[in-house]
């Protein structure tokens, strides 16, 4: 081979050399934005919550997971549904907003696997006065609305129950409609609404009971509340408001940490402070 061949073929050899250089440092540059975008994405924790007093909550951790390099964004949602199949989709980190009963049958309806990654509060659900101020005020045929998700009407209506307006079939628990009350002696009227309808049905209705967030939402004073769910009954264990995730991911450092910091002192004290009894803290 002559020599003028050979450096020609030397020439185009370091050529290549050079321009593969030059691609490989450029796309190690790209890598490297790729992982360092993906530990920012670790570094963020994406929270689907209801306005009150899921993402009032969260508001008080921010500065603490923000001290552990943590950004909290805070989603809020007005409905019971989509914090949950935003969840299940990838497009939250975790959710705040619902009972583990709920959560549990949102699962076995719709094919969902979350999970709870840790117990923040208990809302007792609260029996507020409409057209009449308490139970001996009711007249025959008054109409008390009720929330007509799956669990939380049972829970409405086992509430009625223990305060003797009605007597519910046997077994009937935690999966009870109104079309399993035996016993009516008033005749009582259940009116079904959405959960977060129920406090503009107090000027339509003698008695309405409301979940504890929505209650909040509206403004409604606990103390005026007729009767509520006790903190220490069945019903507090049975629907203590969860830090949902998807299953497997219950461990993770960034849910570890906002767990860590929603059950601090920090939280308890707000709770204790600001709701009234219409949320306690059950860690």
């Amino acid at each position: 081979m002559k020599l003028k061949n050979v450096v020609k073929i030397g020439l185009a050899a370091a050529l290549a050399c050079v321009t593969l250089g030059v691609l490989a440092g450029c796309g190690s540059n790209g890598s490297g934005d790729s992982a360092s975008n993906g530990s920012a994405d670790d570094k963020v924790i994406k929270v689907g919550a209801s306005p009150a007093p899921h993402a009032e909550i969260l508001e008080q951790i921010k500065a603490q997971l923000a001290d552990e390099g943590y950004t909290l964004e805070i989603q809020e949602f007005s409905d019971y549904v989509t914090p949950n199949t935003a969840l299940s989709d990838g497009e939250l980190d975790a959710n705040y907003f619902q009972h583990i009963t709920y959560l549990e049958d949102f699962n076995a309806e719709r094919g969902t696997d979350l999970a709870s990654a840790g117990g923040i509060h208990f809302e007792p659900l609260c029996v507020y006065p409409g057209k009449s101020a308490s139970f001996d005020a009711l007249a025959d045929g008054a109409k008390i609305a009720v929330p007509n998700d799956a669990t939380n009407e049972a829970r409405a209506l086992l509430l009625l129950q223990d305060e003797g307006l009605i007597k519910l079939k046997d077994g009937a628990g935690l999966t009870a409609t109104k079309n399993d009350i035996a016993e009516n002696p008033k005749n009582i009227e259940i009116i079904e609404a959405e959960a977060a309808a129920l406090p503009r049905t107090l000027d339509d209705v003698d008695l309405a009971v409301i979940n504890g967030n929505y209650a909040i939402g509206a403004g409604l004073d606990p103390s005026t509340a007729i009767a509520s769910e006790e903190t220490d009954s069945e019903a507090a264990e049975k629907y203590v408001n969860v830090v949902a995730v998807r299953s497997g991911e219950e461990s993770s450092e960034k849910i570890q940490a906002l767990v860590k910091a929603l059950q601090s002192d920090t939280v308890k004290q707000y709770i204790d402070a600001t709701y009234n009894g219409a949320v306690v803290a059950t860690f």
